[in-house]
């Protein structure tokens, strides 16, 4: 018997229309975990890199974590995967809600699609029953609006939907897949979606799960309950008010807007607007969430309330939760009003909340300073808040400008040319990133953001606090009851980290120091990224309720296999560095890992290529970031390495050839 998995993957060939029910090896749960592991290892065996986004032969994998399902807490991520028409790249990206756990229920670890449908078409999985049905009807309409409408012709509604809008169908790089609750936003995931012609996929479970040791399970969940309690009654001290307890951060419920409006680079990521918080905004701010927030909700058995539903006058009611509260408000430097009411129709089109904003304001940029004329943006309004639905309204239908702005920044821009390049700054592997900007680099977050796979900074950091409690006794008083830490040293990097004037480098003792929380870190996102935890639980926050010392426990009382940290990280170390494997073979170098080069006031490029070097080589790779054939045979991928010396990625005395300038732009 299978515990906590189901042992079976659904198979979709959306071209023949051919549904299968494919039993999975368990060999492969115990290599790679299951969820974003088991995804890589699919996209591996099964999309070389010549397939593009665009293909009937990628893929696209909806996954329900190795423990959805089960009674553990805040467990209920789907994770996305596919390959990007936006980076070109391995693309994945979770979201929250029911559906994951609905789709366990239904029999199922996972649905798999390929092929693409003569017609516009949604799946729906009823336990046994799968159907391939005609969305002609839905066409244009709404994500959120399709998930009612089908519920309602199903007469199902307790049916979980995952859907696109507009924006997918059109295969906006950004597009976004919409859940309710939550979404699946990042890389494009959307626009793969609407190229298949599936407007959504919905699933309706009635069945059981199975644990392998109940009673030593339950004990562990009521464990996490209790610790969950306590956090939210004793929240940190000094940090920033959103982070202080558990779940995503607290946006939706605390009104912390200084933080953003001063700490960001906002517009196109130009500007951070010192001194623009007054408290004339703060009240104005304040009175505009309490107004439209109508109820704080959670996911699936969860007790954490990190969304909330709003509802702006005039317009549906929609569900909103994290950072995307500001990023339309601060894009166009306006108002929270006007920052809800377009999120609003965004959302329904099916579109990401990071990209989003920021292509609209490039392109405001480039009008402004004339690279961009009337004839590009004709019939655009002069009101500054009306330009910005103006434009929304044209990306998503591809019109005009819009179809250009519709492939995001980097790719807009070699379009658009005249100079336009040197204003999609904030990119990173072709990527609109968080639009930070702070006066000194930062070495962890110059390896997270450059290094990560995920490609997003706000699924990559973690548990090390983001910046030092101002005198050691208070850094004492934090470390005494840290438990979550891999090993005692962390807490002594903590203790000998102070704070340092502007010109002082590094900000942390060693760059070994900065190699190894970078990697802890990491590895929490992605042991959360197997099992399908809620990073708000785990990786994300400060002392969460889940981590490395109990997550061993959870699968082998859930899974029922035998697990303890030293295997649980070789296991992640495994899957983390195939996905990395997955962007090699499609053409990631070194040239390509480096941060938006505004991102820091002041840059120390010695020091940037010492941290590159030296967290290479921390992880087994070589000076090109590719893994060595060493450390591809001490984590049982030796068929990665055959693959890469094959195609001359490495050679057989592990060495790379001369440097890869980057991936191919033609693409």
């Amino acid at each position: 018997m299978r515990y906590a998995e189901t042992g079976f993957n659904l198979e979709v060939d959306l071209t023949r229309g051919n549904i299968e029910r494919v039993e999975t090896d368990p060999r492969d749960t115990e290599l790679y975990l299951g969820g974003l592991g088991t995804n890589a290892k699919l996209l591996w065996d099964r999309v070389p890199p010549e397939v593009e986004a665009f293909s009937p032969d990628n893929l696209l994998i909806f996954a329900a974590g190795l423990l959805c399902g089960t009674p553990a807490t805040g467990c209920n991520r789907t994770i996305v995967s596919t390959i990007s028409p936006q980076t070109k790249l391995m693309a994945f990206s979770m979201m929250g809600g029911f559906w994951a756990p609905e789709l366990k229920y239904a029999g199922y670890d996972k649905v798999v699609l390929r092929g693409k449908s003569p017609d516009l078409v949604y799946l729906w999985i009823n336990n046994d029953k799968v159907e391939i049905r005609d969305a002609s009807h839905l066409r244009g309409k709404g994500a959120n609006e399709t998930a009612v409408l089908i519920r309602e012709e199903l007469n199902e509604p307790k049916a979980q939907v995952a859907s696109i809008g507009l924006a997918g169908e059109n295969r906006v790089f950004f597009a976004s897949i919409e859940q309710g609750r939550s979404s699946a936003s990042r890389q494009g995931l959307g626009a793969v979606m609407g190229d298949k012609n599936l407007k959504a996929i919905v699933v309706r479970g009635t069945r059981d799960i199975n644990v392998a040791r109940p009673e030593e399970y339950m004990e562990l969940c009521n464990e996490v309950l209790e610790y969950i309690k306590f956090r939210n009654e004793n929240p940190i001290p000094g940090v920033m008010p959103i982070l202080t307890g558990l779940g995503s951060p607290q946006e939706m419920q605390v009104h912390d807007e200084k933080w953003h409006t001063e700490n960001f680079m906002w517009g196109n990521s130009r500007v951070r607007r010192k001194g623009f918080w007054t408290d004339e905004i703060e009240r104005a701010w304040t009175e505009t969430m309490e107004s439209m927030r109508t109820r704080l909700i959670s996911c699936y058995n969860c007790p954490m309330k990190c969304g909330a539903t709003i509802s702006p006058p005039g317009s549906p009611t929609y569900m909103m939760k994290c950072f995307s509260k500001l990023t339309y408000t601060m894009a166009a430097m306006s108002d929270l009003d006007f920052g809800l009411k377009i999120a609003q129709r965004a959302t329904e089109y099916g579109l990401d909340g990071f990209s989003t904003p920021q292509v609209m304001a490039f392109a405001l940029e480039l009008y402004e300073d004339g690279i961009l004329t009337d004839d590009d943006m004709t019939g655009i309004p002069s009101g500054n808040d009306e330009r910005f639905f103006w434009l929304l309204d044209r990306i998503v239908r591809r019109e005009g400008i819009g179809d250009v702005l519709a492939d995001g920044t980097y790719w807009a821009a070699r379009k658009i040319g005249k100079g336009a390049e040197a204003y999609a700054h904030n990119t990173i592997k072709k990527h609109e990133q968080l639009p930070l900007k702070l006066s000194m680099l930062n070495p962890i977050y110059f390896l997270m953001y450059s290094t990560g796979e995920k490609i997003n900074i706000t699924q990559i950091e973690g548990q090390f606090p983001q910046a030092p409690w101002p005198t050691r006794e208070e850094r004492e008083e934090f470390v005494k009851d840290w438990i979550q830490v891999p090993d005692e040293r962390f807490k002594q990097y903590l203790l000998d980290w102070e704070l340092r004037g502007e010109n002082s480098i590094p900000y942390y003792p060693t760059v070994e120091m900065c190699c190894d929380i970078v990697d802890w870190q990491e590895r929490m996102h992605y042991i959360d990224d197997a099992l399908g935890m809620c990073a708000g639980l785990s990786s994300f926050p400060l002392k969460p309720p889940y981590h490395i010392h109990n997550y061993p426990k959870f699968i082998s009382a859930g899974a029922g296999i035998e697990m303890d940290e030293e295997k649980l990280t070789q296991a992640t170390r495994r899957y983390r560095t195939l996905v990395r494997a997955n962007n090699i073979r499609r053409g990631m170098r070194r040239a390509d890992e480096k941060p938006p080069e505004n991102h820091w006031k002041k840059r120390f490029p010695e020091l940037e290529k010492e941290l590159l070097d030296t967290y290479y080589k921390f992880k087994g790779w070589n000076n090109d970031g590719i893994p060595t054939k060493e450390t591809l045979h001490e984590l049982d991928l030796d068929y990665v390495a055959e693959e890469f010396v094959k195609r001359g990625i490495l050679t057989e005395a592990d060495e790379s050839p001369k440097e890869d300038p980057g991936q191919n732009e033609s693409k």
